[in-house]
């Protein structure tokens, strides 16, 4: 395969055409578990950084909010929580497992929010549409960032914001205990809680593939965002990078 037509999956290389298929075997294979596996992986900090998203968004009452590759919710919820009846909170994802998963715990909650299953990087939306777009522990995933983070700011309107969250590069003290967390438990915690220790490698190894957080704010600043910034959770594990459509 020529270096052009290949991508990162996890540490390998795969065909460009085949990484969105094993992405989605992943997640159809982990939807079931994904939260409880969460929660047990980050020992509940997950919640905290969501949180901290949410608050760094300035969302508000009657805004239109999309929440890309919002898996099973949680973002969705609290937008929904947050705009009121006035406003608009969508939830998508490219993979429909998890995207019915997250559509019923927020029908379960009282919540009817509208739901598209959609690819980041073509996203069936106008432009200039939403206040405010987000992606949380879903860029890793994507075969060409810089085409859904370009996709991401054309339905902003001006004055708009991006947040992403995801995982980062972490504070270099920790990085030995961290690979030895992450190469070591997580894949016997995933054997042990979903039955999938392949998957759970996957995600470990895509963190480490994943733009550094200067690289992503060039990345983002590339796609046309401006007064892009980042703010380090839990020592560089995770990164909230949040820029503006002007």
């Amino acid at each position: 395969m020529s270096g052009s037509n290949t991508t990162h999956f996890g540490f390998q290389q795969v065909a460009e055409e085949e990484k969105a298929q094993r992405v989605a075997d992943v997640f159809d294979s982990v939807a079931q578990r994904y939260d409880l596996m969460n929660d047990l992986m980050s020992g509940g900090l997950h919640r905290v950084w969501k949180s901290f998203a949410i608050a760094k968004s300035g969302v508000q009452a009657g805004w239109r909010v999309l929440d890309v590759a919002g898996g099973t919710g949680d973002l969705a919820l609290a937008f929904a929580r947050r705009v009121g009846r006035e406003g608009q909170a969508w939830l998508t994802d490219i993979n429909n497992a998890m995207l019915t998963r997250g559509r019923d715990r927020l029908c379960d909650r009282g919540y009817i929010v509208p739901v598209a299953q959609c690819d980041a990087e073509k996203l069936p939306f106008p432009n200039e549409y939403f206040d405010c777009v987000t992606v949380a522990f879903g860029l890793r995933n994507m075969t060409h960032k810089e085409l859904a983070l370009s996709e991401m700011r054309r339905v902003l309107r001006p004055g708009g914001r991006l947040l992403v969250l995801e995982f980062s590069q972490v504070w270099a003290p920790l990085a030995p205990a961290y690979d030895y967390y992450s190469f070591k438990l997580i894949p016997r915690l995933g054997k042990l809680v979903t039955d999938d220790e392949e998957s759970y490698r996957y995600l470990a190894e895509s963190i480490r593939v994943h733009p550094d957080q200067e690289a992503l704010k060039r990345l983002m600043e590339e796609a046309g965002l401006e007064s892009v910034e980042y703010f380090n959770l839990a020592m560089g594990v995770v990164a909230l990078h949040r820029g503006f459509r002007f």
